[in-house]
């Protein structure tokens, strides 16, 4: 496949049952040939994501030492800043030529997890950075509520199967910053190859190159998405849920033509994670005798901690 497959959600809202049809066979499909899609139809208005990138630009534009402030110790990185360089692929030793924002759960009041989840950071020199950041993160919730809906009637599982691991899960709205390359890259790049943790991710800002993923041939195709689109793509805690039938694909995001080296690059990617007690145990109906169960037992949680020590944003 050498092009990431488009899809409409409003075909799966139509009311329709062919047209819900169609979008579950074609969703299917593009995650067990190669874990992406560019979605149209989703639940982002052109304001808000003006608002969003107007805002996060002004974040990243404010002095270094003022957003690092905001740079939370303890706690991997799940809220707030995370400054230059920090964060590696797995495997990786070289930090990737990105800065970033955390954005976390919005939790109601008494909720199980307000002990479990880090609160969430206030920039108070932008309040409207954290406006406009809560009010994206559940418009891409929901859309992601949605394409998980899909994800299980085509599995043959309950439509509603995934609703109860990932209302007040533990997801990510993550505005990411590749500054300016002031200097020839040693073995870094601005996001190396790697696959996500999460369930899916829905991510803002495809609409130039930089975007990368592989095929199952091993060739890296440009992901590229109109301006109306969402990339979403299978993480690696769906992948193994469903015994590797859903793909969670490789993909990175390298450095651009030198000429180019003077100019910032800004994605907004969404991850969407499940509660950490959610079990990632590989489905039954994903197993039989020309697919054997791939992937021991593990719950969220644990799955999720584990990536974070690799990724070096916790240290053991």
């Amino acid at each position: 496949m050498q092009n990431i497959p488009s899809v409409d959600l409003r075909d799966f809202l139509s009311g329709n049952p062919e047209r819900k049809q169609k979008f579950v066979n074609e969703i299917g499909k593009a995650y067990e040939e190669i874990g992406f899609v560019a979605l149209k139809g989703h639940f982002l208005d052109d304001q808000l994501v003006d608002g969003l990138y107007n805002e996060v630009k002004n974040f990243f534009n404010l002095p270094l030492e003022v957003k690092q402030q905001y740079e939370i110790p303890g706690i991997g990185g799940q809220r707030g800043y995370v400054s230059f360089g920090k964060e590696h692929a797995k495997g990786r030793k070289e930090g990737d030529l990105k800065e970033f924002w955390h954005f976390g759960q919005y939790l109601a009041p008494g909720s199980k997890y307000e002990a479990e989840y880090p609160a969430n950071v206030e920039v108070k020199e932008l309040p409207e950075f954290n406006t406009v950041g809560k009010e994206a993160y559940q418009m891409l919730e929901k859309t992601g509520v949605y394409v998980l809906r899909a994800l299980a009637l085509f599995l043959g599982l309950d439509e509603f199967y995934f609703d109860k691991y990932v209302a007040e899960g533990n997801s990510i709205l993550r505005p990411i910053h590749y500054p300016p390359i002031t200097h020839e890259p040693e073995n870094a790049v601005r996001a190396a190859a790697h696959g996500d943790i999460n369930l899916i991710t829905l991510l803002m800002g495809a609409q130039g190159k930089g975007l990368q993923v592989q095929n199952h041939n091993g060739e890296w195709i440009d992901a590229i998405a109109e301006p109306d689109e969402l990339v979403i793509n299978v993480g690696d805690m769906l992948s193994r849920h469903t015994n590797n039938r859903l793909k969670s694909t490789i993909h990175q995001v390298v450095n651009p033509p030198r000429e180019l080296w003077g100019t910032s690059r800004y994605s907004i990617p969404f991850f969407m994670h499940p509660v950490s007690e959610m079990k990632l145990d590989c489905l039954k109906n994903c197993i039989d005798a020309e697919h054997p169960k791939l992937y021991d037992d593990i719950t969220a949680g644990d799955f999720l901690y584990e990536r974070l020590v690799d990724l070096g944003l916790i240290k053991k």
